[in-house]
Protein backbone atom coordinates (compact mmCIF):
# COMPACT_ATOMS: atom_id res chain seq x y z
CA UNK A 1 0.00 0.00 0.00
CA UNK A 2 1.17 3.24 -0.79
CA UNK A 3 2.58 5.82 1.77
CA UNK A 4 1.47 9.21 0.02
CA UNK A 5 0.06 10.12 -3.35
CA UNK A 6 1.79 12.26 -5.55
CA UNK A 7 -0.03 15.49 -6.37
CA UNK A 8 2.04 17.90 -8.27
CA UNK A 9 5.34 18.68 -9.36
CA UNK A 10 6.07 22.53 -8.46
CA UNK A 11 9.09 24.50 -10.70
CA UNK A 12 10.55 27.82 -9.50
CA UNK A 13 10.44 30.95 -11.49
CA UNK A 14 10.49 34.57 -11.22
CA UNK A 15 7.09 34.88 -12.79
CA UNK A 16 4.34 31.96 -12.15
CA UNK A 17 1.42 33.17 -14.00
CA UNK A 18 3.82 33.26 -17.17
CA UNK A 19 5.14 29.67 -16.84
CA UNK A 20 1.92 28.58 -16.08
CA UNK A 21 0.60 30.07 -19.69
CA UNK A 22 3.82 28.54 -21.64
CA UNK A 23 2.57 24.97 -20.42
CA UNK A 24 -0.88 24.90 -20.61
CA UNK A 25 -0.51 25.97 -24.37
CA UNK A 26 1.82 22.94 -24.82
CA UNK A 27 -0.43 20.85 -23.00
CA UNK A 28 -3.96 22.45 -22.88
CA UNK A 29 -5.41 22.32 -19.59
CA UNK A 30 -6.60 24.99 -17.02
CA UNK A 31 -5.38 27.00 -14.26
CA UNK A 32 -6.98 26.13 -10.53
CA UNK A 33 -7.61 29.87 -10.07
CA UNK A 34 -9.39 29.40 -6.50
CA UNK A 35 -5.48 29.20 -5.23
CA UNK A 36 -3.72 30.99 -8.01
CA UNK A 37 -1.60 34.15 -6.44
CA UNK A 38 1.22 36.40 -7.88
CA UNK A 39 3.51 33.80 -5.85
CA UNK A 40 1.75 30.00 -6.40
CA UNK A 41 -0.09 29.17 -9.49
CA UNK A 42 -1.32 25.16 -9.98
CA UNK A 43 -2.37 24.16 -12.95
CA UNK A 44 -4.52 21.00 -14.61
CA UNK A 45 -2.72 20.05 -17.64
CA UNK A 46 -5.24 18.12 -19.84
CA UNK A 47 -3.22 14.88 -19.52
CA UNK A 48 -4.63 15.26 -15.87
CA UNK A 49 -1.16 15.72 -14.30
CA UNK A 50 -0.85 18.89 -11.79
CA UNK A 51 1.91 21.37 -12.60
CA UNK A 52 2.44 23.81 -9.88
CA UNK A 53 4.92 27.35 -10.44
CA UNK A 54 5.99 28.88 -7.04
CA UNK A 55 7.76 32.75 -7.48
CA UNK A 56 11.27 32.46 -6.60
CA UNK A 57 12.50 36.30 -7.07
CA UNK A 58 16.21 34.67 -6.99
CA UNK A 59 15.83 31.82 -9.52
CA UNK A 60 18.27 30.74 -11.40
CA UNK A 61 17.66 28.11 -14.15
CA UNK A 62 19.11 24.76 -13.81
CA UNK A 63 23.17 24.89 -15.62
CA UNK A 64 22.54 22.09 -17.99
CA UNK A 65 24.41 20.69 -20.33
CA UNK A 66 27.93 22.45 -19.32
CA UNK A 67 28.12 20.20 -16.57
CA UNK A 68 25.55 21.33 -13.96
CA UNK A 69 22.64 18.96 -12.82
CA UNK A 70 19.14 19.41 -14.91
CA UNK A 71 17.64 18.84 -11.47
CA UNK A 72 14.60 17.77 -12.98
CA UNK A 73 12.96 17.28 -16.28
CA UNK A 74 9.41 17.07 -17.93
CA UNK A 75 8.39 14.93 -20.65
CA UNK A 76 5.81 15.48 -23.16
CA UNK A 77 4.42 12.62 -25.81
CA UNK A 78 4.34 13.89 -29.30
CA UNK A 79 3.16 12.57 -32.81
CA UNK A 80 5.43 15.08 -35.13
CA UNK A 81 8.97 15.68 -33.46
CA UNK A 82 9.57 19.03 -35.85
CA UNK A 83 6.36 20.78 -35.85
CA UNK A 84 6.03 20.26 -31.99
CA UNK A 85 9.48 21.41 -31.80
CA UNK A 86 8.02 24.38 -33.71
CA UNK A 87 5.01 25.26 -31.79
CA UNK A 88 7.05 25.15 -28.19
CA UNK A 89 9.87 27.30 -29.57
CA UNK A 90 6.72 29.98 -31.31
CA UNK A 91 5.91 29.74 -27.54
CA UNK A 92 9.07 30.88 -26.31
CA UNK A 93 11.00 27.61 -25.53
CA UNK A 94 14.88 27.28 -26.40
CA UNK A 95 16.56 24.44 -28.39
CA UNK A 96 18.96 23.35 -25.61
CA UNK A 97 22.49 22.84 -27.10
CA UNK A 98 22.78 18.93 -26.15
CA UNK A 99 20.43 16.51 -28.48
CA UNK A 100 21.45 12.97 -27.02
CA UNK A 101 18.97 11.32 -29.73
CA UNK A 102 17.40 13.83 -31.46
CA UNK A 103 15.50 11.32 -33.58
CA UNK A 104 13.72 9.62 -30.35
CA UNK A 105 13.42 13.13 -28.46
CA UNK A 106 14.23 16.60 -27.73
CA UNK A 107 15.37 18.71 -24.70
CA UNK A 108 14.19 22.31 -24.72
CA UNK A 109 14.60 25.19 -22.15
CA UNK A 110 10.89 26.89 -20.75
CA UNK A 111 11.37 30.46 -20.52
CA UNK A 112 12.57 30.25 -16.85
CA UNK A 113 15.49 28.06 -18.01
CA UNK A 114 14.05 24.78 -16.99
CA UNK A 115 14.84 21.47 -19.44
CA UNK A 116 11.52 19.63 -20.79
CA UNK A 117 11.59 16.96 -23.48
CA UNK A 118 9.27 16.29 -26.33
CA UNK A 119 9.40 12.73 -27.10
CA UNK A 120 8.15 10.84 -30.05
CA UNK A 121 5.41 8.52 -29.01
Amino acid sequence: MPIAKLALVALECTDPRTLAAFYLAIAGGEVKEETATDDWVRVRLGSGCDLGFQRDPGHEPPGWPTGASQQAHLDFDVEDLEAAERAVVRLGATKASAQPAPTEWRVFLDPAGHPFCLVKR
